[in-house]
């Protein structure tokens, strides 16, 4: 009995043995072995899903202050895309300074001389980079485009002996006072001048569902008007070594050259989207 059981447990210990030699290497390369890389899926597009077009609602703020316009899209490869836009901004000279009256709330512009309103017609590309590293919810892309633009400009106020800046003075005991336009006074009188426009921007598309267009811009925008726009008063007051307003022989203010009419304005721009593709 007991030679038997030697004889189990020696089998035994042999074919564990011969099981562990076998499976050595096998195990030894398993261990080296690293798995296979997994490819990354190819980027979702608008034609893979199917989408040719997309319009949308702009909001955009600058220097300038707040405007809004739309855009229309045209898929012409995975990545690329032809914008069209166009929309309402304000223009301003940069140095204006707003004061507003304590007591009454009346904003005045010191200097001032023209409001301006801008209606651009821009024309683009628009190009997805980094698509295959990126998430799909998160499309980075950059654009350019421009275009003509239309601009509207009315005056700032009512410059009624036309002397080029806002009488605002007591002389000899008289004052000399011209109102103030609001932002819807002064139309009648006001003209239109053609000139370029043109924006640099880089933004993201987000969200899963191209369906739904949901864009954040950064950017810059510019406009150049070849006559110039006379946002600023052209002349002031001629004030002599006495700090007394000079007087000609008729009555009217001696004058000198003050702002020249300014050619390019240009600032940076936050634009935010809301639209579809389909």
């Amino acid at each position: 009995m007991a030679v038997t059981n030697r004889l189990y447990l020696c089998t035994t210990a042999l074919f564990l043995g011969l099981a562990l030699l076998l499976s050595g290497p096998a195990l030894s390369f398993a261990q080296t072995q690293e798995p296979d890389v997994m490819p990354l899926p190819e980027p979702r597009t608008p034609l893979s899903e199917g989408k040719h077009n997309a319009l949308g609602f702009e909001v955009m703020i600058n220097n300038f202050g707040f405007g809004i316009g739309g855009h229309y899209s045209r898929v012409l490869g995975p990545f690329t895309e032809l914008t069209f836009e166009t929309g309402i901004t304000g223009i301003r000279d940069v140095s204006e300074q707003t004061y507003t009256d304590p007591f009454f709330g009346q904003q005045i512009i010191p200097n001032k001389y023209n409001r301006a309103m801008a209606f651009p017609f821009m024309a683009g590309i628009k190009k997805r980079f980094f698509a295959r590293k990126i998430s799909d919810n998160f499309r980075f892309f950059a654009a350019a485009s421009g275009g003509p633009v239309l601009a509207f400009v009315y005056p700032y106020f009512n410059d009624s002996n036309g002397n080029g800046f806002r009488d605002n003075f007591v002389v000899n005991g008289i004052r000399r006072s011209e109102s103030v336009n609001d932002f819807f006074s002064g139309w009648k009188d006001g003209e239109t001048k053609w000139g370029v426009a043109g924006e640099f921007k880089v933004g993201v598309d987000i969200g899963e569902n191209f369906s739904k267009l949901t864009t954040v811009e950064f950017g810059y925008y510019f406009y150049y008007f070849d006559e110039g726009i006379q946002m600023m008063e052209p002349y002031r007051p001629v004030i002599n070594n006495q700090g007394q307003y000079v007087l000609r022989p008729d009555g009217t203010f001696e004058r000198e050259p003050f702002f020249d009419a300014q050619k390019y304005y240009g600032t940076p721009q936050i634009t935010l989207t809301f639209g579809g593709m389909w």
